[in-house]
């Protein structure tokens, strides 16, 4: 397999379900894997490379990891440093994260910091927060997120049995986007990238990819100009429809921007196998879901029946 493995600090991360999407594959023509990226141990994708980044952070000497965040990779920083008791300190940008993902950081015991500006800001300090003695970042500038989450790759063709002829995945800072494209690159093979992002980048529901400036936009536009990756656009309607459609169509509940991936496949003529890359769990933001169409009914069955009819 592809990709580096945490040892001693390991919590499951990685070796994750690759399912076939059916109904998916009949609506786009194409035959559609979903690579469940969010079933891993802190409900997305960011596992794989936070379990390295720390383990290896340790060994170096530090004593503190320090993240930006607009939630996922706080959420994981703050557990992979309570298990190898270090502390953590995460910096988000006031208001714009998800309430769930905010609980999981506080929980592990991360010392959180609401910054009063955009997550650019946030991870500005938390670069000079990393120069520090006994500091580490952990966003995904440093190489060892990228080297564990890379491992992502072989595990799609290790579960496919062959290489796919696609793999689409959600765009927000590009460090995600970097650990497939080094994964393909360790493996010797080259599917078409292929990669959403919000047309509202700065101010989309889709909170995970509310990132205006891209912190591996270079490395992508690299990729753009050796023709190995295509960035797709998506409306808030666009990626709305996506995240539903997974839910109600395949039954994979994911957050909102963990769908960018399979809207950007829908705008594309493709052919072949695609693997849809799902990066974070719904309940990671269930306060996008609109429940507001829920019912009461009385405790009888014709009450439930009418309601039926």
């Amino acid at each position: 397999m592809t990709g580096a493995r945490a040892t001693w600090l390991s919590l499951g991360e990685g070796r994750t379900p690759l399912v076939r999407a059916p109904r998916l594959s009949e609506a786009l023509g194409l035959d559609v894997h979903l690579k469940c990226e969010h079933l891993n141990p802190t409900g997305s994708f960011k596992d794989r490379g936070m379990a390295v980044a720390v383990e290896r952070a340790i060994a170096r000497g530090a004593q503190t990891v320090v993240c930006a965040s607009t939630g996922n990779t706080a959420a994981s920083a703050a557990t992979y440093a309570a298990r190898a008791g270090v502390r953590a300190v995460v910096l988000t940008p006031e208001g714009a994260t998800a309430g769930a993902k905010r609980a999981q950081a506080h929980a592990a015991g991360a010392q959180v910091l609401e910054v009063r500006g955009t997550f650019d800001d946030a991870l500005r300090l938390c670069r000079e927060l990393g120069e520090r003695d006994g500091f580490m970042l952990v966003n995904s500038l440093n190489p060892d997120r990228i080297d564990g989450q890379r491992s992502v790759v072989g595990e799609i063709v290790e579960q496919l049995g062959g290489v796919p002829d696609v793999i689409a995945l959600p765009y927000g800072g590009g460090g995600n986007v970097s650990a497939v494209a080094a994964g393909c690159d360790e493996a010797g093979i080259a599917p078409a990238l292929v990669i959403g992002e919000a047309a509202e980048r700065p101010t989309t529901f889709a909170s995970a990819i509310r990132i205006a400036a891209p912190a591996h936009h270079e490395r992508v536009a690299r990729l753009i100009g050796e023709d190995r990756l295509i960035v797709v656009s998506l409306s808030e309607e666009e990626l709305r429809e996506a995240w539903s459609t997974l839910a109600r169509v395949e039954g994979v509940f994911c957050e909102p921007a963990s769908a960018a991936g399979l809207g950007a496949l829908g705008k594309l003529d493709r052919t072949g196998t695609a693997v849809c890359i799902v990066t974070g769990h719904g309940l990671k933001d269930t306060g996008a879901v609109d429940t507001s169409t829920a019912t009461v009914v009385d405790a009888s069955l014709d009450a439930v029946l009418e309601a039926l009819a």
